[in-house]
C-alpha cells in the first residue's frame, strides 16, 4: 500500500525534484502538489494524504498558518521542508512547537553530488511521518504556560568547580523529539547534580537553533556542543547536526578534563550524529555514572551503545509508548531487554532526580 504524499511549495524545482524523488521510492506515491499554502488546505481536504511536504516560507499563506489550520481542521502528518536562511530555523523549531513530526533541508538542486543520500534521507523521513501518533503531536503551547513555574538559571556559570561531575545523562532523540527534550529539560532544576548530553536526529544548522530554544524554556544551561565544551553539572550540551559526539579525557588549563570531541566520522544505522557513538563513550569514561535516555524515534539507534551502559552498570530507560510520536527506538531498547525503566514522558525528569540525588 503506498503512503500517498502531497507537496505544498511555490517552488516549481523543488516541487519537480521532491516528486521525483518520492516517486522513485516504491512505498511513496506522490498524488499532488500545491503552489501556496492556500492551495494546499484546498488539496489536503479533497485528495486526503498520508503525509504532507511543506514549504515553511510562501506567499498568499506560509508554512506556519498552513500548519496551524491542517492540524486543527485537517490532522495529517507534515514533513517542513526547510531551506537554511535567515529565521528559517527557528520558523522550523516553531514549526514542531504547531505539530509537525519532521524536517528536511530544501534539495539545493537535481545536480548536487549529495542528491543520492539526500534522497534517501527524504524518501526515510516521509515513510516514518506516515507512522506518526498523532494525538502525541499536540502543541506545546500547555507546556509554555508553565514557563512561569522554571526555577531561574544560576546567575554564575563560571562558578567554581565542586570536584568531577557526579552523574551523565546521556539522550538520545529523533522524530518528536524536539518536542519531547523541552518537556524533559525544560522540567529539570538548575541545581541537578548532572550533565546532559543529548543526540538530536535533525539536519546541520538546526540544532544551533534548537538549542537556542531549549535554553531559553529551561533553567539548565543549553548550548550547542562545540569541540573541547568541558562537561559539566547542570549544562545541557547537543550534538550539531552532521557531526558526531563524544567525549575524551584532555588536559585544560593543566586540569584533567572530560572534553567534548567533534567528528564526521562514518554515519551509523544512518544517523550522524548517532545515539551509540554518544552512549558508548559515555559509558566507557563515566561506567555506572552514566543514565542514557531514549525517546521517541525512528528505527534503533541508541540500543548497541544502551547495551554498552549496561555492561558498565549505568541505567537505561526508555520512553513509553503512551507518550512517544514513533516507538522505534524504544521499543528496540524494550525488545532487547535493555530498559530499567520504560516511562511516560512526564514521569521522566521525577524518576531522574530520584536516581540522581
Amino acid at each position: 500500500m503506498f503512503i500517498r504524499a502531497l507537496i505544498v511549495d511555490d517552488s516549481a524545482l523543488i516541487r519537480k525534484v521532491l516528486s521525483d524523488i518520492l516517486n522513485q521510492d516504491p512505498k511513496i506515491s506522490v498524488i499532488g502538489t500545491a503552489v501556496n499554502g492556500k492551495d494546499g488546505l484546498e488539496k489536503i481536504k479533497r485528495l486526503k494524504p498520508d503525509v504532507v511536504l511543506l514549504d515553511n516560507i510562501m506567499p498568499v499563506l506560509d508554512g506556519l498558518k498552513t500548519l496551524s489550520h491542517i492540524m486543527k481542521e485537517f490532522p495529517t502528518p507534515v514533513v517542513i521542508v526547510s531551506a537554511l536562511g535567515e529565521r528559517a530555523e527557528e520558523i522550523t523549531l516553531t514549526a514542531f512547537e504547531y505539530g509537525a513530526v519532521e524536517v528536511i533541508e530544501k534539495p539545493a538542486g537535481i545536480l548536487s553530488q549529495s542528491m543520492p543520500e539526500m534522497a534517501e534521507e527524504i524518501c526515510r523521513k516521509v515513510r516514518t511521518a506516515s507512522k506518526a501518533n498523532l494525538k502525541n503531536l499536540g502543541c506545546m503551547r500547555d507546556f509554555e504556560s508553565r514557563s512561569s513555574e522554571i526555577s531561574p538559571k544560576k546567575e554564575n556559570w563560571l562558578r567554581e568547580r565542586s570536584g568531577s561531575v557526579r552523574n551523565v545523562l546521556a539522550i538520545g532523540a529523533s522524530t518528536g523529539g524536539p518536542r519531547a527534550l523541552e518537556k524533559l529539560i525544560g522540567s529539570l532544576p538548575a541545581d541537578i547534580p548532572a550533565a546532559v548530553l543529548v543526540v538530536q536526529h535533525m539536519p546541520q544548522g538546526f540544532t544551533a537553533s534548537l538549542s537556542k530554544r531549549l535554553d531559553e524554556k529551561s533553567a539548565l544551561r543549553v548550548k550547542e556542543a562545540q569541540e573541547g565544551d568541558i562537561v559539566e553539572e547542570g549544562t545541557v550540551l547537543i550534538a550539531p547536526g552532521n557531526y558526531h559526539m563524544e567525549i575524551s579525557r584532555n588536559k585544560v588549563n593543566g586540569f584533567e578534563e572530560n572534553t567534548v570531541h567533534l567528528s564526521c566520522g562514518p554515519k551509523e544505522l544512518g544517523s550522524r550524529p548517532s545515539a551509540n557513538v554518544l552512549f558508548r563513550s559515555v559509558a566507557s569514561i563515566y561506567g555506572s555514572r552514566v543514565i542514557s535516555l531514549i525517546l521517541t524515534g525512528m528505527n534503533c539507534d541508541g540500543a548497541d551503545g544502551a547495551e554498552e551502559v549496561k555492561k558498565m552498570g549505568g541505567k537505561v530507560i526508555a520512553e513509553a509508548r503512551s507518550s512517544c510520536v514513533i516507538y522505534g527506538m524504544p521499543g528496540e531498547i524494550v525488545r532487547r531487554n535493555l530498559a530499567d525503566l520504560v516511562l511516560p514522558l512526564d514521569k521522566m525528569a521525577e524518576e531522574i532526580l530520584k536516581i540522581v540525588k
